[in-house]
């Protein structure tokens, strides 16, 4: 495979385009486009990534509008993820808003919200917090994705209660278009980011663990 050199500013563009052009007979006609400036260079991140935190999957491009009122057939974004667990891992993308990078715990079953839970009521969130620092101080921001009111049975002064109502542990930055899109500083800051990530999506792989039934969502 060739050795990644950057996500061409034309990955940008197709993207743009496609927001105002999300048709099967546009995709065609630009399909090359995708194949060459979208695809190949995530291929190639990728590949330069896998010995360190293993082999992604590549979202197909495809929207399922089987169920969705929105018919547009292709989605705004190319996502890929390296899984660790169910709904735990590593995620990249691009789109119109340039190069996202984040991870960790995405998409909860009742099973996982469980165990976290019991995990951060025990002894093991002394792991969790200075993984999660670690991660904050590397620049990536977390989700504000918590219930409206506490867990049933966890008291109002509990001294976790914040990370208790978390539906999730989604922690992600948006880098953009920089200067360096185009070039291996985007490896560079992929890795590093990934590696800020690693304690935290190591914690969840040991302590939330697999999903119960059914088959983890994409990250928007």
């Amino acid at each position: 495979m060739t050795s990644f050199s950057g996500i061409p500013l034309s990955a940008v563009e197709f993207y743009e385009q496609l927001a105002v052009n999300n048709s099967k007979v546009w995709w065609a006609e630009h399909k090359d486009v995708y194949e060459h400036s979208v695809r190949a260079p995530l291929e190639q991140l990728l590949g330069e990534l896998e010995s360190e935190f293993g082999a992604a999957h590549i979202y197909r491009p495809y929207r399922d509008v089987r169920f969705s009122k929105e018919k547009t057939p292709y989605k705004d974004h190319q996502g890929a993820l390296v899984g660790v667990e169910d709904s735990i891992g590593y995620y990249v993308q691009i789109s119109a808003a340039g190069l996202y990078v984040g991870g960790g715990w995405y998409a909860a079953s009742s099973l996982q919200t469980q165990r976290y839970r019991d995990a951060i009521d025990s002894a093991a969130v002394a792991v969790f917090e200075p993984a999660l620092a670690k991660a904050l101080k590397a620049g990536l921001e977390l989700s504000d994705d918590l219930m409206k009111t506490r867990p049933r049975g966890v008291p109002e002064d509990h001294p976790h209660l914040d990370l208790l109502r978390r539906k999730n542990v989604l922690l992600s930055h948006q880098f953009g278009t920089p200067d360096w899109l185009d070039t291996r500083t985007t490896l560079t800051k992929v890795r590093s980011t990934w590696r800020a990530l690693t304690p935290l999506v190591e914690w969840l792989a040991d302590h939330v663990g697999p999903m119960d039934s059914g088959i983890p969502t994409e990250p928007e």
